[in-house]
Order: structure tokens, then C-alpha cells, then sequence
């Protein structure tokens, strides 16, 4: 393996993940409306959905989004559709309060849900597709034959977003003190329901693929 490229990946996969995002919306808020246990979960989920797009990108995904570009662009609008649903959800309903009750905007019924949260916000978002589909094959050495350079780059990655997305689950509970002020969550699911719905209507004005 080249410790080079090697390097270089990790650098830039830690760099990028840690930069703040909707993975980081999404854990923030579950974490601290959740618990930790389901901020945990979350990050597995969106541990999960890295995995499922660099195992396509290492095994010939780009090819079939360049033959094909309407995939791309269902993929796209699925994204965006599903992050302006999540948004809308919190912009209309916002929980009063830190406690987590039946009827609230965003409900956790159990960590399952908690995981698919996060699978899916990951799976529908194009932008950790193009990471995978045009920045992994940088740094995959020109005389490697087959995927498998590739998927280790990608395990890698997950292994990081899992480790990274666990801490910030982590220290998010040193705000419960902060959390529980009267409107603090009321004011927390507004800011992320408007993110949400904001980075689900740039992904409409998502180009093309190209790799």
C-alpha cells in the first residue's frame, strides 16, 4: 500500500469530515435531543451510508452515473426532497423542550430509527457521493487492478466519520445544562430545520455528474 497516498487520503477524509455539514447537524441535534445512545446510532447509520457509497465507488459506480446522468439526477432530487421533508418537520413542529415526547417534530421511537436517520440523510446526499465518486479514485495508485484499494480507502473513512461523528455525540452531552434553558430546542430544531431545508434546495441546483 503507499504510505503516500495513504497519508494524504486520511488527512483529507478526517479534514472532511470533520468539517461542519449536515452529518454534523444531524448527529449535534439527535445527541442532544436524543441522548447519547441515539446520537451514537445516528453516527452508525451515517457510518453505514459512507460504506454503501464507497463500495460503489470503488466497484464502477462513476461509469454508470456518467452513462447514465438521469440516475445522478434522481439521486439528487431524492436528497433533496427528503432533506426539505426532515426540515419542514422541525420548522413547523419544534419541541419545546430537551424532553422527548410522542408528539414532537423529528421523533426517536427506538435506536433502529435512530440509524436509518442517519443512513438515509447520508445515502440521499449527493455531495458524500461526489467525495467518493471524483476524490477517492485521486488516490488510488494508477497500476491497481480491481476495487480493493479502493473499498480499504473507503473502510478507512467510515472507520473515521465513525470515531469523530461518536465524540461529538460525546461532547455534546457536557451542553445538557444549556439545552434545557426554556426555547433552547425550540431554537435548536428551527436552526437545523432551516439548514436542512436550505442544503436540501441547493442540492436542486446541483450540476450534473461529471468525474
Amino acid at each position: 500500500m503507499n504510505t503516500e497516498n495513504l497519508t494524504a487520503f486520511l488527512a483529507t477524509a478526517a479534514l472532511l469530515t470533520m468539517a461542519p455539514g449536515l452529518d454534523t447537524a444531524l448527529v449535534l441535534r439527535s445527541a442532544a435531543a436524543d441522548g447519547l445512545r441515539h446520537g451514537a446510532l445516528t453516527a452508525v447509520g451515517i457510518a453505514a451510508g459512507c460504506l454503501c457509497w464507497g463500495t460503489a465507488a470503488a466497484f464502477g459506480l462513476n461509469s454508470l452515473l456518467q452513462a447514465w446522468p438521469l440516475a445522478f439526477d434522481g439521486l439528487r432530487w431524492a436528497g433533496a426532497l427528503y432533506l426539505g421533508w426532515l426540515g419542514a418537520r422541525l420548522l413547523i413542529n419544534p419541541r419545546q423542550s430537551l424532553a422527548v415526547d410522542p408528539g414532537a417534530a423529528f421523533p426517536v421511537v427506538n435506536g433502529i430509527t435512530a440509524v436509518r436517520r442517519g443512513f438515509m440523510t447520508n445515502v440521499l446526499n449527493p455531495k458524500v457521493g461526489l467525495f467518493y465518486l471524483t476524490l477517492l479514485p485521486q488516490f488510488v495508485p494508477d497500476d491497481t487492478v480491481g476495487g480493493g484499494y479502493a473499498l480499504v480507502l473507503a473502510c478507512l473513512h467510515v472507520l473515521i466519520a465513525l470515531i469523530w461523528f461518536s465524540l461529538l455525540s460525546i461532547l455534546t452531552q457536557g451542553l445538557q445544562f444549556w439545552l434545557r434553558r426554556p426555547g433552547t430546542m425550540r431554537r435548536l430544531d428551527r436552526l437545523t430545520g432551516c439548514a436542512f431545508v436550505a442544503l436540501g434546495a441547493h442540492m436542486t441546483l446541483t450540476a450534473g455528474f461529471s468525474a
